[in-house]
Order: structure tokens, then sequence, then C-alpha cells
């Protein structure tokens, strides 16, 4: 994919009846289904589903099975509940007549109360720093090679991380990480349904590799099963600009169990929080 619009025919899926969509899936790297992809993919069927007047203001989520790249995903909607100012929606994604997401999502007509919030953190703007498409170019002939795969990938978005850690250098890093990312080529009459789903598709990224973070003298991605869990993500304020920057903020909270918990904020370049997210996936060592 080259461009948001891509992304967003990605996204979009064709209907089969009022409550009942099919949605297809291109690899970002990985043997297995994307989970933003499928996430977003949700969100939008169930966006089909809602009057324009509402918007999604919070979404919950389980990867149940691994999704299969080569087979469509059929996305069921359950109408769960239509109040005076929210509606309730619950979507499963289903493979070979099998769950393998689930999807649990509110939305809310627009209205006015108290506001207040997190201020964005102070770190290098995107202009200082160097892309994942500036990374692979100047450093892949030296890049492990797991890395050199997933960097080579065309992605429609562009990501900017605010350090680059040496891949080769075995040390622990803070568990907290900062990276810009935008749109490419963001169309401007583009949704702003569309503009959630968009986030929610970008929101999987980063996350769960923050929580290897404190342990990275030790642990990769190289030898590491890593999967996403759960994912739920609470959308604050619409971006005065939605083809600009936006900050990805991301900490670990906690890691057990051969699970990692992070929470991320994102923010738009002038500092409003635009979304949160918490995400739990899992880390298990590979044998060797």
């Amino acid at each position: 994919m080259k461009d948001s619009r891509a992304l967003i025919d990605l996204i979009e899926l064709t209907p089969i009846d009022p409550q009942t969509f099919v949605g297809h899936s291109i690899s970002v790297g990985s043997e297995a289904v994307f989970g933003g992809q499928v996430m977003a993919q949700a969100l939008n069927a169930a966006y089909r589903t809602v009057s324009a007047d509402r918007h999604c203001h919070s979404l919950h989520s389980y990867f149940i099975l691994r999704g299969d790249l080569s087979q469509p995903i059929t996305y069921k909607v359950q109408l769960v509940r239509d109040g005076g100012s929210f509606t309730t929606r619950y979507v499963t994604a289903e493979q070979n007549d099998q769950a393998i997401f689930v999807l649990a999502a509110s939305f809310q007509i627009e209205e006015e109360g108290l506001a207040f919030q997190d201020k964005m953190p102070d770190v290098p703007l995107p202009d200082e720093l160097l892309s994942w498409e500036d990374v692979y170019a100047q450093s892949k002939d030296f890049l492990p090679k797991n890395m050199q795969t997933f960097l080579s990938v065309e992605r429609p978005i562009h990501f900017k991380p605010t350090v680059l850690p040496n891949p080769f250098e075995k040390k622990d890093l803070e568990p907290i990480h900062h990276i810009w990312f935008q749109f490419k080529e963001y169309e401007k009459d583009t949704s702003f349904p569309h503009f959630h789903q968009l986030l929610a598709y970008v929101s999987d990224y980063n996350i769960l590799m923050t929580s290897l973070r404190p342990h990275a003298s030790e642990a990769h991605f190289g030898n590491m099963q890593l999967a996403s869990l759960d994912h739920a993500i609470w959308f604050h304020r619409k971006p005065a600009n939605p083809s600009d920057w936006f900050l990805y903020t991301t900490n670990v909270l906690s890691n057990s169990n051969a699970r990692g918990l992070a929470s991320g904020q994102i923010y738009c370049s002038q500092g409003n929080l635009i979304a949160s997210v918490v995400q739990e996936g899992l880390m298990r060592k590979l044998a060797k």
C-alpha cells in the first residue's frame, strides 16, 4: 500500500446484507493478518450500521485466532442498542466459520462538556528525525535480516521515531517510546469515520514492541513470539488537520506471565490529545 487512499480501500468492506460484510487482507511483513487491519475493518462494519450523527468514542477488542492472509474475513454486526445519545455495536470477524476477532464499540452524538487532557511530551519534531524509509535506505545492508524484511515493506504511513536505538547493542531501554506518524497523501475530503478507522489501524503499530524495551538486552522480535491479545481505544477529539503529523507515545505498564501491557496516547502536532490506547500482547520466548 502506497498511501492513505489504498489503506482506506483495504479497510472498506463489501456488504452482503445490512449487518454482514466481507473484507480482504494485505501483509505488513508478517505471515498473519495484521491486528490493526482487522480492527479497522471491524470498526468500518460497525460504522455502517450507525446513523451519521454518531461517532465512535471507544472500542474494546479481543484477538482470538491468527488470521489467514489468503482467506476473506466475514464481519457480522450485532445491533446491541440504539439509545438517545449512545449506540452500541458488537462485531465478530470470522474465517472458515470460526471467530478470529471480536469488537465492542460505542458511538455518541456530539455534545458540549468539560475539557482537560494530559500535556504532550516535549520531543524532537518530525523535521528533525529520520523515517523508517530513511533508516532502511541508509542502513539496509547492515541491519539484522528480520529488521531488513520489516522495514522493506511499503506502508501507507510515514513513521519517525524520536530515538533510534542500535539494534546490535545488547542494552535494556527505557519503558517508553515516542514515534511520529503521518498518513501518506491524506485526502482532505476523507470522512471523519474513515479517520477513526485509520487511527485504529495505526494504533496496533509499535505498542507491543514498547513492552520489549525493558528487556532489549535479551529479547527482540527475532527470538520472541509476539501477538496482540486485546486492544482498546478511546477517541477524544477531532484533529484540526488529519493530514498533519501525530505523536504516538507508548509506555509499559506491566510485563508478566508471557504478556505485556502497554498504554498509548496519540497527540496532534498542536498538542491536543486525540486518542488513548491500551493493549495487552503475548510475549513468549521462542524455543532455541
